[in-house]
């Protein structure tokens, strides 16, 4: 039975000192974590008389003779008391009847983690102990040494800082047995990027420039420019394929998605891209045929062995056929009027559908246009995604 059976509660003292966080899993949402447990608590029925006032210390053999508090890990998956060479268990018996009994635990609990702004995130995880039997009428649990009842060596984690390691205590109800004491020990943990921007930030960022090569590519070169988009948009899929297996199957967008997934569509739309500028340049030919500013004699097969398209270099305009001139009729302008007039020059705004005309009947123009407009348009990004997650 406890000590003072059927009175007030008992009070009994914890302090714990943190020998490592062995793991933590993004996958399986846990950490593990080893730690010296330490109670205090008084059982007169324990105190004996000492001339020297000394204490007495025992094994775990003598723990399994008397009471001791009942503390387990609320959210445990896994714990065991450490037994090599012998089980990492101290009893502690001093003559007024205190007691201290201290004992090395590995254990496994659950951490509820947020990966909604991951791999730029902070967790925040809690190790909570507990009394299973008695409620607070019997015992009740409390920090021995107040904000200091928490001690840690230095610990160094692979992926994570850890900002701040604190005690607090509160109270859970049970609907069937009552309300009970409990203990929390909250740490933070932020995530190092550094690992990540060299994993998967700057390889992306490199496949994304990369797809903005073929804007400088010849638009006839159509080998060229089409491997060059397919191997991007491949290689950005198996970057995606590699961080999405390494993290928990979440129903949210995390920030390293939606990165990744922006990236993928700038180097979706280079394709796209180039797949306008190859049909727009195969109608522009197509009319400028036509028309017959292409001459008979034209090997059009000739032409599109290459890659495809026709090219400027063997397209041979005919010149503009001479306008024949009346002698019998006065020229329409005299040589004074044929000179310049000094004037202003108006010039007229292109309207929308005129511009739209004017690409399409030239589409080298969005090569030239794609070379501005896409590299703004990621460093614009950039400048959002980091200012918000950052």
């Amino acid at each position: 039975m406890r000590p003072g059976f059927g009175g007030t509660a008992i009070p009994v003292g914890i302090d714990v000192q943190v020998e490592s966080i062995d793991s933590i899993s993004e996958v399986n949402m846990d950490f593990t974590m080893t730690l010296y447990l330490r109670h205090y608590w008084k059982d007169e029925r324990l105190a004996f008389p000492s001339s020297n006032n000394k204490s007495r210390t025992f094994d775990s053999r003598l723990v399994k003779k008397i009471w001791v508090p009942d503390v387990f890990f609320v959210h445990s998956k896994r714990s065991f008391i450490h037994d090599t060479t012998m089980e990492n268990i101290m009893l502690r018996v001093y003559p007024d009847g205190n007691i201290l009994y201290s004992v090395r635990i590995t254990v496994t609990a659950l951490c509820s983690m947020d990966f909604s702004r991951f791999p730029l995130d902070t967790q925040n995880c809690s190790l909570e102990l507990e009394s299973y039997a008695y409620n607070e009428n019997d015992l009740m649990l409390y920090w021995k040494n107040g904000n200091d009842s928490l001690r840690t060596d230095e610990i160094l984690l692979s992926q994570f800082f850890i900002e701040e390691f604190n005690p607090s205590n509160g109270l859970a109800f049970y609907s069937s047995t009552g309300w009970y004491n409990r203990l929390y020990i909250n740490f933070i943990l932020r995530r190092h990027i550094f690992f990540f921007m060299l994993q998967t930030y700057f390889p992306t960022m490199l496949m994304v420039m990369l797809s903005w090569v073929s804007f400088w590519i010849d638009r006839r070169a159509v080998p060229a420019r089409v491997s060059l988009g397919i191997t991007t948009v491949l290689t950005m899929s198996t970057i995606i394929t590699g961080v999405s297996a390494s993290m928990p199957q979440v129903s949210y967008v995390k920030a390293v998605d939606i990165y990744l997934w922006a990236s993928f569509l700038f180097v979706f739309l280079s394709v796209i891209e180039y797949a306008a500028v190859n049909y727009l340049t195969t109608i522009e030919e197509m009319k400028k045929m036509e028309k017959g500013k292409l001459p008979v004699t034209f090997n059009t097969t000739q032409a599109m062995a290459f890659d495809g398209c026709f090219h400027d270099n063997e397209i041979e305009l005919t010149p503009f056929p001479e306008i024949p001139v009346n002698p019998e009729q006065p020229p329409a302008r005299n040589s004074a009027d044929a000179q310049p007039v000094e004037g202003h020059r108006l010039r007229r705004k292109r309207s929308i559908k005129s511009n739209v005309n004017y690409i399409m009947n030239n589409s080298h123009v969005i090569d030239s246009y794609s070379r501005l407009l896409f590299p703004a348009a990621y460093l614009l990004f950039n400048i959002i995604y980091w200012g918000l997650y950052s």
